[in-house]
């Protein structure tokens, strides 16, 4: 399994690239307003209800400079208006960090709103990452924070990672202030036990930051892929979660609260 200070950028004395997975022209839910939506190539995590499994590999996609990614998105900067602009996701973009960087930079100095959508898996305040991680929030307008689950056993069951860093990872936003989203995948049987959208909740309050929270409900529309790739699907037979169940985890995540990140 990949180390957390992995990256997989490819840099040489002249330019960094980055594997490009695919790329979405007119995102609608991947942040404020319609977005260019690129999505990253490789994910250390193996979360039971991934529905792209497929940008796991740290080896796949299609290598594009900064210069390059940022010229295909300019092609759709008409559509974005107030609010809009480009989100990056993944897989998990912050194991190409360089080439994040790099990007976000460039599409700054054109003036465009830079949404990053992560797990938060990669982070650490140890050297090198950190200073790094500083230099990215810089030109990041906004972070969409997946947290999957408060509990951390049950954190190391759904994706085979413990979540402290992930947690820290929010506290640290906590405390540069930058605007944040909460997601949070509610899996039946998983994800959506009372207790831990509690303190799930409380974990949430702790924070000056949080300016959305949302309850994404479970899917299996990925199974197919994992069937594809020759792989296992976990949660085969899991259903999605009820209407009740839905709205109980609004309502225990007070996710009507928040006023969203265009309000600031």
């Amino acid at each position: 399994m990949l180390s957390q200070e992995h990256s997989i950028t490819q840099c040489n004395s002249e330019k960094i690239t980055g594997r490009i997975h695919s790329t979405e022209s007119f995102g609608s839910v991947d942040g404020p307003g319609v977005r260019f939506v690129v999505f990253l190539q490789g994910c250390p995590m193996r979360c039971q209800f991934c529905h792209n499994p497929d940008t796991w590999k740290t080896d796949g996609g299609e290598l594009k400079t900064a210069d390059e990614l940022l010229a295909q998105a300019l092609r759709f900067k008409s559509y974005w208006k107030k609010g809009g602009g480009i989100t990056v996701s993944g897989g998990e973009p912050l194991l190409q960090i360089d080439f994040l960087i790099d990007f976000f930079k460039k599409a700054k100095a054109k003036g465009i709103n830079t949404t990053l959508d992560t797990s938060g898996n990669l982070f650490t305040r140890k050297e090198p990452f950190f200073s790094k991680f500083k230099e990215l929030m810089e030109v990041t307008d906004l972070v969409m924070l997946d947290l999957k689950q408060i509990n951390e056993e049950q954190h190391k069951i759904l994706t085979g990672w413990t979540n402290a860093n992930i947690l820290d990872m929010a506290r640290y936003l906590s405390e540069i202030n930058k605007p944040m989203w909460i997601r949070h995948v509610l899996v039946p049987g998983g994800s959506d036990n009372d207790e831990q959208l509690i303190e799930l909740d409380k974990f949430i309050k702790s924070l000056n930051n949080v300016d959305r929270v949302e309850v994404l409900p479970y899917h299996s529309l990925g199974e197919y892929k994992w069937e594809q790739l020759g792989m296992d699907y976990p949660l085969k037979g899991v259903d999605s979660p009820t209407k009740e169940r839905i709205e109980n985890a609004n309502k225990l995540l007070h996710t009507s609260e928040y006023n969203g990140y265009l309000s600031r």
